[in-house]
């Protein structure tokens, strides 16, 4: 059985913990073991939680989740920019696949409900994929 590991942004609270709650179903269903979930403070901090966990060898793949809402600036355009590309670069450093279930950038309020538990979902099993 493979282990993967959840790094959830805790900005959006609520939604987030239903996000994490999808996962684990879909990980149970797809064959994965939850060896941690590390909480963040938000996206910036994902990259660091997501290479101490890639690091370690109990660790196969990885899943993001989280939320990058449109602000009145394009702060967040700019850190969903920067924090998908340092994933990507992490998955090919390690060689271990992320899934990503980061809503946004730039998601409005309105389109957050209906996608919280999808891209959760869809996040899991294009890693579980990507081990088997």
């Amino acid at each position: 059985m493979k282990n993967i590991a959840l790094v959830i942004g805790s900005f959006h609270k609520k939604e987030a913990e239903e996000m994490v709650d999808e996962a684990r179903k879909a990980a149970t269903e797809a064959g994965l073991t939850i060896a941690e979930e590390v909480w963040v403070p938000g996206s910036y901090e994902k990259p660091l939680a997501l290479k101490k966990l890639l690091q370690r060898a109990d660790v196969d793949g990885a899943v993001v989740l989280g939320i990058i809402e449109r602000g009145e600036t394009k702060h967040g355009l700019v850190m969903g920019m920067v924090v998908h590309e340092a994933i990507v670069h992490l998955q090919l450093e390690f060689m271990k696949p992320i899934g990503v279930g980061i809503l946004g950038p730039e998601i409005l309020p309105e389109q957050i409900p209906s996608r919280t538990r999808p891209y959760a979902r869809a996040a899991v099993l294009a890693t579980a994929e990507m081990l088997h």
